[in-house]
Formats: C-alpha cells, sequence, structure tokens
C-alpha cells in the first residue's frame, strides 16, 4: 500500500503519521527519489498474473524466510509505502510488512488471519504500490483483530484500528489475489484503469 499525502480522513490518519510522506518523485531529494524508483522496480505491477494468484501460507520459519522479511521491508520504505504483501514482489508466501508510522519498526505478519472485525465501517483513499497513479476510495471495518506469526514463527494477535487496520485489510488482500480495483465502484475502476494506463509503459 502507498501512502497517500491527499488523505484527509481524521479518524484514519493524524497530521503526525502524514508529516513525512510524499506521492511522486518530485517531492523528493534526488537521492530519495533514486531508491524509491529502485525499490519500485521490484514491485509486481497490475497486468502481472502473481497478483492475481492465492498464497501459499508459509511452514518453514528459518533464516530465509527472515531474510525475506528484511528485503520486503526495505524495499516497502525505500518505496515510500506503508505496506507491502510478499505477492507484490514476486514471492507467493503469505507474509506481509507494514509500517504505518515513520519513527515504528517495520512489522512482519506470517499466514495472517482476520479473525474479527467490527462492525463499524469508514471509506478511506487508497493507493497501491502495484498500481501506479491509482487513488480510490475502499470501505472497509475500522477495527480488526488479526492472528498470525511473527517472522521467528511465535504466534502474536494484533488488535488494530484506523490507519493500521486499514494497511493490514489490504495487504491480506493481496495475498489472497484481491487489488483494491475489486473493491470499488465500476466508474470509479474506469478512472483508475485510465490513470494506470498513463502511467504503465505500453
Amino acid at each position: 500500500m502507498s501512502e497517500n499525502p491527499t488523505d484527509t480522513a481524521e479518524p484514519l490518519v493524524d497530521d503526525e503519521e502524514l508529516e513525512v510522506q510524499a506521492s511522486d518523485e518530485e517531492e523528493l531529494d534526488p537521492e530519495a527519489a533514486a531508491r524509491r524508483q529502485a525499490a519500485l522496480a521490484h514491485v509486481r505491477k497490475f497486468g502481472d498474473p502473481v497478483l492475481r494468484t492465492r498464497a501459499r501460507p508459509v511452514d518453514r520459519f528459518d533464516d530465509t524466510l527472515r531474510d525475506e522479511v528484511r528485503r520486503m521491508g526495505a524495499v516497502m520504505i525505500d518505496a515510500i509505502g506503508v505496506g507491502l504483501a510478499a505477492t507484490q514482489v514476486g514471492i507467493l508466501h503469505r507474509v506481509l510488512v507494514y509500517r504505518v508510522h515513520q519513527q515504528s519498526p517495520v512489522s512482519a505478519l506470517v499466514n495472517p488471519e482476520i479473525e474479527w472485525s467490527g462492525s463499524g465501517l469508514e471509506t478511506a483513499e487508497e493507493g497501491c504500490l502495484s498500481l501506479p497513479s491509482v487513488h480510490v476510495d475502499v470501505e472497509r471495518p475500522i477495527h480488526v483483530r488479526v492472528r498470525a506469526h511473527d517472522e521467528h514463527g511465535e504466534p502474536i494477535t494484533v488488535e488494530a484500528s484506523g490507519l493500521e487496520a486499514r494497511v493490514i485489510q489490504h495487504e491480506i488482500d493481496h495475498l489472497d489475489g484481491v487489488l483494491v480495483l475489486d473493491r470499488v465502484s465500476r466508474s470509479q475502476r474506469r478512472e483508475a484503469m485510465k490513470a494506470l494506463r498513463e502511467a504503465l509503459p505500453a
């Protein structure tokens, strides 16, 4: 999931969470822009069949998995994202990483499952590193409880609200082969596809 400096939905995002966010290279210094471009080159884009493939559960918690998590975290940070699913870098593992505050460490969820969603819903704009230039309004539960493991195989439970809940749901969608385009109206999808055609090389 990409960071979006234009999102002003008050219940979801406060000013601190948005303090240093950028949507394109023009807002970045040359070094950061170069890092972002290099990171985005590792992210699979719309049209790649892996983005429509359901990821497989992880059954080995070893150094290879932990290295995968480290690499995903680095790509996400350099790409100026707040979340990244393994399928977005071509790995069919049920692994996601996220960081909703810049000062926070990267969190990893392995084999995540949403075991409870609150009844309250909220619509907010979402972007996606795999869908360049696309920002769409998506309705999601405000509160979720997620059961998963960390990269060491330890069971964890995350009770998330607001932006954190939204990011986790967005990335779990990726692990199921679901994109934000599948969660919007026909008119929004039409506009998004137009933006995609303009952003992606022919």
